[in-house]
């Protein structure tokens, strides 16, 4: 919207979204007004595939750095990885407060104990309708759900207006643990004046409403019904803690034991039993290695692994290399969630494996979503009648979407703001533009490595992955460059030696000859000589082989 302002003096609120859109996860978000920054989630991205060893992706928070002095917290919405994910990485340079609901506060502070953070960080608990208060903003925490307990939407009241940002959420008016949507509020709110909605796009495709958690629980009775000869295996997400209640629920109906598998289950159901956000009766769970005490048919083990993950716990029982449980014809496999996109492949090796195995995997109707589909990002705007609409979380075709529904409640297209990571949005109490941008980007986590793995790290990964790697190894005389040894020639992933020897040998052959001749040309820069033999021996084995391996000269000096 380009209007004028009577009060075009008036300072701008800016909002700078760091990650989360056009991509799904990596959720981070600034809110700068004069001398203050308060951030919104600090998530994390899961590597693409051509991301080859990488662990994680966190966003590049240099605006963060250069604006340090200004940045007074961390205000996150719930406790998943795409939201909280980066705080350990992030918190080791932006050291600021945590301020959060219980459980999602308890996730967070087994991260930082991983970390060795917890005592250097500062945190505060919030509890829903409590505000957390830092000079030009007051951060309201409001319930909403979604498919982990505790998530918030917040409505930060600044001086041009207030904002409220929805996190991930869907309305549920019958969820499994604590109350419904403050609908209430919303409505509250929208007659205070809203200047503009950052909603949830996840679902923005999707027509009608998200179904509520409990039929989840409804599904896995009339599953435990129907196998009562069989153990039952159920993989979902380890932070999901309302469908773990739901499966403790049914194993308790059905009178079978439950086992828990998986170090980030273990780890989240702990933190939530502790914080009273699941109830788990007396003597349910038991120990993995108590399972060999128990019938096959009394049995249900919760284990972690629905996304195919290679290292997670169902992908080593289907592979046959877990230690304690194997996979056999009287096991009913039940994966209690969505693949995430990219994840499709995986999840099927996974079930194909499980099947062979003789496994009865379901894997169909045993989920619902966490976000909001089409009709209740209707019914959000329309309580909430924001001046401005600014849709977030998702891909650019959720953003879109989202935007597709804003036209049908009649939002003009001037008032509706698709951004991309970086765009700085600034907004006065009557008018908001796109005002520049600042640095945004991804930042790899490799192992103990942050940032250390690049984009020519990643080409260099991707070579070695399609094409192999020769090394042609010399020794030089440093004062001539005559060979004294070699070259030699070897090869990993490229040719198997055995059967190319021919090949090699005339490659030896002529790195050997163009060795020679920088020497007869007094070229002694060692730099330009391996230069050579490169481009050299890649047009030589691209016309033999058509591959092009990685090619590395080693010299050593004699």
């Amino acid at each position: 919207m380009r209007k004028k302002t009577e009060r075009g003096s008036e300072s701008r609120l800016k909002i700078i979204p760091l990650g989360g859109l056009e991509l799904i996860g990596m959720n981070i978000t600034a809110f700068e007004y004069e001398d203050s920054i308060i951030v919104v989630d600090c998530g994390l991205a899961f590597p693409e595939e051509d991301m080859l060893g990488i662990d994680l992706v966190i966003p590049d928070i240099t605006f963060l750095k250069d604006n340090i002095d200004k940045v007074k917290a961390f205000v996150i919405t719930h406790g998943h990885e795409d939201h909280i994910g980066a705080l350990p990485y992030v918190l080791n340079e932006i050291n600021v407060p945590i301020y959060a609901t219980k459980l999602t506060m308890g996730i967070i502070e087994h991260r930082l104990q991983e970390h060795n953070l917890m005592e250097k960080t500062k945190r505060k608990v919030m509890k829903f309708g409590d505000a957390m208060d830092c000079k030009h903003f007051r951060v309201e925490f409001i319930k909403t759900n979604h498919s982990i307990v505790d998530a918030a939407a917040l409505a930060i009241h600044t001086p041009v207006g207030i904002i409220v940002h929805t996190g991930d959420f869907k309305v549920d008016y019958t969820p499994v643990f604590g109350d419904a949507i403050d609908l209430q509020r919303f409505a509250e709110l929208g007659r205070k004046g809203v200047l503009a909605l950052m909603c949830d796009s996840t679902n923005a495709e999707r027509p009608g409403f998200t179904q509520s958690e409990r039929t989840v629980g409804h599904t896995f009775d009339q599953i435990f019904e129907e196998h009562k000869d069989t153990r039952i295996l159920i993989a979902t997400f380890a932070s999901n803690v309302d469908r773990v209640q739901q499966i403790i629920n049914s194993a308790e109906k059905f009178g079978r034991k439950v086992v828990v598998e998986g170090r980030s289950m273990v780890n989240v159901i702990e933190t939530a039993t502790k914080l009273g956000c699941l109830r788990i009766p007396a003597n349910a769970l038991i120990n993995i290695e108590q399972l060999k005490n128990y019938p096959d048919e009394r049995t249900v083990i919760i284990t972690t692994g629905s996304q195919g993950e290679s290292m997670a716990a169902l992908s080593r029982m289907a592979g046959d290399m877990h230690k304690k449980i194997s996979i056999g014809p009287k096991d009913t496999v039940i994966f209690s969630s969505h693949p995430i996109p990219g994840n499709e492949k995986a999840v099927t090796n996974v079930i194909n494996d499980l099947l062979r195995k003789g496994a009865d995997v379901i894997f169909q109707d045993v989920h619902v979503s966490g976000h909001a589909c089409q009709e209740e990002i209707k019914l959000l705007y329309t309580l909430l009648a924001p001046k401005f609409a600014i849709p977030v979380h998702g891909e650019y075709k959720h953003l879109i979407a989202q935007a597709k529904i804003l036209k049908q409640l009649g939002i003009e297209k001037e008032r509706i703001f698709i951004l991309q990571s970086g765009d700085v949005l600034a907004l006065s109490s009557e008018e908001a533009t796109v005002s520049g941008r600042v640095p945004v980007g991804t930042v790899f986590v490799d192992g103990l490595g942050v940032g250390d793995v690049g984009n020519v790290v990643l080409r260099d990964r991707r070579l070695l992955s399609e094409d192999g790697i020769l090394i042609v190894v010399a020794a030089l005389d440093y004062m001539d460059n005559h060979i004294v040894s070699g070259p030699e020639i070897y090869s990993r992933g490229f040719v198997y030696v055995k059967e190319a020897d021919a090949l090699l040998d005339e490659a030896r052959r002529l790195a050997r000859d163009i060795i020679e001749k920088c020497e007869k040309k007094n070229i002694s820069d060692w730099g330009k000589i391996k230069s050579i033999i490169i481009e050299n021996l890649n047009e030589f084995i691209w016309k033999k082989t058509k591959r092009r391996p990685m090619i590395v000269p080693i010299f050593m000096e004699i």
